[in-house]
């Protein structure tokens, strides 16, 4: 079963909702959100060409705080706007490049903007799912000593992406203004990475990095 597959699944079966209570969110309402995070690339990358083919890169994982807003348009459906900045780390995986590690540490910062569906806004438990895109900016991207160690001083840039996202969760109202809240998104980032080496010159690698993200917080009506 593929990534979207499983994810949509994962969606579906959160549609369950449980007896009803005094509505938490309707029409007009804002909600904010405090989440913590973990991002995790589910990373596919290319060999990093010209000078070392067959070598690719992995991906670490990052916790971070995230701050989100959402819109209620209808009792139903909402729009959210999600903005959170991580720090990651690229790593040669076999060859030379793995034998040298850590490549590159970047900030990332991917504002996500989805459109959401809630099933049960009356419930007590009120499972969303959501669509919609997020734009992926990089930011602050350095060589790692044990690079330049190995192949000089090195200019590190990634180019900024835009793609789809996917967003499955819900809210448990803990009173008729706070909820806690579970989200898990899929986010479409597709990158390369350019490296400019004073004794390798310069080399590419096309970086898929779809990671996933896992967050739970507590969400306040405005």
């Amino acid at each position: 079963m593929c990534k979207t597959t499983k994810f949509i699944a994962l969606a579906a079966a959160s549609g369950i909702a449980v007896s009803s209570v005094p509505a938490f969110a309707e029409q007009g309402d804002i909600l904010l959100r405090a989440r913590v995070i973990n991002v995790m690339p589910s990373e596919e990358s290319s060999s990093i060409l010209p000078g070392f083919p067959g070598e690719q890169v992995s991906v670490d994982n990052s916790p971070a705080p995230e701050l989100d807003i959402t819109y209620m348009a209808t009792n139903n459906i909402g729009f959210e706007l999600i903005a959170a900045t991580t720090k990651h780390s690229a790593s040669g995986v076999t060859g030379t490049t793995g034998s040298i590690g850590r490549l590159a540490k970047t900030w990332v910062l991917p504002p996500t903007l989805t459109a959401q569906y809630h099933f049960a806004p009356d419930a007590a438990i009120r499972p969303y799912v959501g669509a919609g895109v997020n734009y992926t900016i990089f930011y602050n991207e350095k060589a790692t000593r044990d690079l330049e160690a190995a192949v000089g001083e090195t200019d590190v840039s990634l180019k900024s992406s835009f793609g789809w996202a996917l967003q499955a969760g819900m809210d448990i109202p803990l009173n008729d203004r706070i909820s806690l809240n579970f989200d898990v998104k899929y986010l479409d980032i597709d990158t390369t990475a350019t490296l400019r080496t004073t004794d390798a010159g310069t080399q590419r690698v096309k970086i898929n990095l779809d990671p996933i993200v896992v967050g739970v917080g507590l969400g306040i009506k405005l």
